[in-house]
Parts: C-alpha cells; structure tokens; sequence
C-alpha cells in the first residue's frame, strides 16, 4: 500500500519547485488522482510530462497503484486555467 501523501512527497521531492495533489479517490490506497504543476514540464507534451511521473514512482506504477489519473501542467497553463 502507498497513500497519497507518500506519492506527493515522492514527486514533489524528484520534481522541486512543484506543486503537487495527489488523491486516493477509493479510500483503497490503490487508485489516485494527481494534479501537477511544474516549471520541469515547460516545452515538454502530455506523453512526456505522465512518462517523468511515472519515472518518478518507478515500480508502485502497476504495484501498489493500480491507476492512476494524471493532470500536469506548467505553471502559466495552471494560471490561464484558474
């Protein structure tokens, strides 16, 4: 099992600068929502951005997380959305 808590401190700590949420949306500690926002995904596409998370959470992906839903943004793309 990993909690949310664990994900976001993983991501925030490979990624700084960061802003991360992350939530277990079952209550299962198996299946997250995360929203990133961060200055590394600048001039990088959706495929690249989820394939630096997925770097970062390394084997949980498809272990201890069985899904996970990913929304990563820059910082300015975060700003036009607010």
């Amino acid at each position: 099992m990993i909690s949310a808590q664990k994900i976001q401190s993983l991501v925030e700590a490979a990624l700084p600068g960061s802003q991360v949420q992350a939530e277990d949306t079952t209550g299962t500690h198996d299946h997250f929502q995360m929203i990133v926002v961060s200055p590394a995904f600048e001039g990088k596409g959706m495929v690249e951005r989820h394939r630096m998370i997925y770097a970062i959470l390394g084997a949980a992906v498809g272990g201890a997380i069985h899904a996970l839903s990913l929304k990563t943004l820059t910082p300015s793309e975060a700003e036009k959305r607010s």
